[in-house]
């Protein structure tokens, strides 16, 4: 099976909810499979302020996750019209990677979730891209052509998935936000699978 990493970090739960519709998306197609990581949270004390091991849900990511995958799902919550510090840190510290060129040249999407309707979600997944462009990804959005981007109520993005959390960080997904992260699993899977097969 060809690998897919979906890398999220999430506070509340809405961001590890769409990484795992958007997993099962990748699940849904032949010869695929999703790889869930997450990253540790950051602290302003200079000690470590997470244990080695998550004490549940997904695995930390690892160097060579971003090595044997032949795409990359990325998700983060919304702040201030950007991904979260935990997210950010994790990519400052990807210099190596981008040095080696690991992942130039595969398909990479990205997926958010906000506490409003107006909270920044298209800033903050074209911000979570500009990472990936340094890193010579190649990115894949949600086209029209998935009709219910036009008729959501709550999240989804041409840009990516999405949820809608509001106030209190509700974590449950609407109808349209679920189908939206399937298809953008789905989506980047087929692509994945056609550019590794090259």
């Amino acid at each position: 099976m060809s690998e897919i990493l979906v890398l999220y970090y999430s506070h509340r739960g809405s961001v590890r909810a769409l990484a795992r519709q958007i997993a099962r998306g990748i699940d849904s197609v032949a010869g695929a499979t999703a790889r869930l990581r997450t990253v540790p949270r950051v602290s302003a004390v200079c000690a470590a302020s997470e244990p080695p091991v998550p004490a549940a849900g997904a695995p930390y990511v690892e160097e060579t996750d971003l090595a044997q995958c032949i795409g990359l799902a990325l998700g983060s919550p919304t702040r201030f019209g950007n991904m979260a510090a935990p997210m950010k840190y994790f990519w400052d510290s990807t210099a190596a990677q981008w040095t080696a060129g690991t992942l130039a040249g595969k398909p990479a999407c990205v997926f958010t979730s906000t506490a409003s309707a107006h909270g920044g979600q298209e800033s903050t997944l074209l911000s979570m891209m500009l990472p990936l462009l340094h890193h010579g990804m190649l990115l894949v959005g949600l086209p029209f052509t998935e009709r219910t981007l036009s008729s959501t109520r709550s999240g989804g993005t041409p840009y990516g998935a999405s949820h809608l959390a509001g106030a209190e960080g509700n974590p449950t997904l609407s109808d349209e936000e679920r189908e939206l992260a399937l298809a953008q699993g789905r989506r980047l899977a087929t692509i994945a699978l056609k550019l590794a097969a090259r």
